[in-house]
């Protein structure tokens, strides 16, 4: 079985999930230290949130980046399998995933979680695309196997 052209895409299309997750970290960081939360403590206490927006919005940009940390660990294997067939389409769907997830911390860290929504949603549909698209490939490849 050879790669189809423009497989390259694929791997590549991969990197830009791997900045969205070095900025996060970064802007976790920031937050942190202006909430003054120390570490080992993931988030800022509830009493600590009442009376502090910087606390709010360090736990709000914490919430981000778990969540894509949660989000993100089946790209790989989506994007592997859709590219046989789509390189490009999954290039395109994994990038436009992390626009998504870039929209989805902006709203979310500023403190008022329903700004999150539009980048959640697009993101959701995103990872339902490469997974539904990679399911269709993985059952098509089968009975060449």
């Amino acid at each position: 079985m050879a790669l189809p052209e423009g497989y390259g895409y694929v791997p590549s299309s991969l990197i830009t999930i791997g900045w969205v997750l070095v900025w996060q970290s970064i802007m976790v960081g920031r937050y942190r230290k202006r909430a003054g939360v120390e570490f080992p403590q993931l988030y800022a206490e509830q009493a600590e949130v009442k009376d502090s927006a910087a606390a709010l919005r360090f736990n709000c940009m914490q919430r981000a980046h778990q969540n894509t940390l949660e989000t993100a660990p089946v790209l790989p294997s989506e994007l592997s399998w859709q590219g046989l067939k789509y390189p490009a389409l999954a290039a395109a769907i994994c990038v436009a995933y992390s626009f998504a997830r870039i929209a989805y911390t902006i709203g979310y860290k500023s403190g008022q979680p329903k700004r999150r929504v539009f980048g959640s949603i697009v993101s959701n549909f995103s990872v339902l695309g490469l997974l539904s698209t990679a399911t269709y490939v993985a059952y098509q490849l089968l009975p060449s196997c």
